[in-house]
């Protein structure tokens, strides 16, 4: 198998010149490079990556830690991700956890491990009491807000959007409002959900939240409780197009109009909302997910806010 003493003397020049090629060192000049690559390729070399990545104590490798990876709204964070690592040259590999924590702190050891140069997280199942430790071992980066000094995050205010929707349908003279949700109460969107409701609409009918809602079976399943319900929701919005879809094929096969009988909102501005002309809040994941990548390969722990969007369609207006 060839090495780079052989590569070094078939180009005409130093081992230390082959070494910089081979770690794309800038102060290489062209013709050499040139020649070092030409025969490179001619004797089908391949470097070891590992040592490679010792000698250079980086690995330009980043993981994304996410919980789904059939979901349209992580799957425009990863796309962002991947937007910026194809420009930068990084490899990007992504940590699916299904919400289990122990998977959750087992890859954030891959830090640990000098297996990665930083991790993104783009939803998370642990407290930030069991993943701040990790960060001294190499970068971690969030996509929500957190006011942990040893965390960098890439955000939106999702509290705030929330408030927004709410009030904009209250505005329009909607009082029986549902909504849905990827989760229960552990989780922080949730959370901010619920708060929002009740400062925006005071007490919430438990029968107005439905959880577990990801698709847009689970949107039709959604729309079948509530549709149902004696007192039923004049509106509803969505943690995702791909739910608000389910909902307003259903809606549509009861003969209700959209939205003079029910009005919709969904989120992240996906394909089939747009084909619907499904309302919708765009937080802007694929820009959240290259500024992510940005902070995380920059070793940076700024607080970065990217804006989302109401984005007004013929499902509500």
């Amino acid at each position: 198998m060839a090495n780079i003493n052989e590569i070094a003397k078939r180009a005409g020049v130093s081992v230390s010149t082959v070494s910089r090629v081979l770690n794309r060192h800038p102060y290489v000049s062209e013709s050499k490079r040139a020649a070092v690559q030409h025969v490179i390729d001619e004797m089908d070399y391949a470097p070891n990556r590992s040592a490679v990545d010792l000698i250079r104590k980086e690995t330009r490798s980043i993981g994304v830690i996410m919980p789904f990876n059939d979901n349209q709204a992580f799957d425009q964070l990863l796309h962002g991700v991947l937007n910026r690592s194809v420009e930068r040259d990084y490899t990007v590999t992504v940590l699916p956890t299904k919400y289990d924590p122990e998977k959750e702190l087992s890859y954030l050891a891959m830090l640990k491990n000098k297996q990665l140069d930083g991790i993104i997280i783009t939803s998370r199942s642990n407290a930030w009491s069991a993943i701040v430790p990790y960060a001294k071992y190499g970068t971690i980066v969030a996509c929500e807000y957190t006011d942990h000094p040893e965390i960098g995050c890439a955000y939106m205010d999702r509290y705030a959007s929330f408030i927004d929707t709410f009030q904009l349908l209250k505005d329009k003279g909607h009082t029986r409002v549902a909504f849905m949700t990827a989760r229960g109460e552990e989780s922080n969107s949730t959370q901010l959900t619920i708060k929002a409701y009740r400062q925006v609409f005071g007490n919430l009918p438990s029968a107005y939240h439905i959880r577990d809602c990801y698709s847009i079976d689970d949107g039709e399943r959604a729309a079948k409780q509530l549709l149902d319900l004696e007192c039923r929701p004049t509106a509803v919005y969505a943690n995702g197009d791909e739910v608000a879809a389910g909902i307003y094929q259903h809606a549509r096969s009861m003969q209700l109009r959209i939205p003079e009988d029910l009005a919709i909102i969904g989120q992240e501005n996906q394909p089939v909302g747009i084909g619907l002309r499904l309302s919708t809040v765009d937080h802007q994941l694929v820009k959240v997910g290259e500024q992510a990548f940005d902070l995380t390969i920059e070793k940076s722990k700024d607080k970065v806010e990217i804006p989302y969007r109401l984005i007004m369609r013929q499902s509500c207006y």
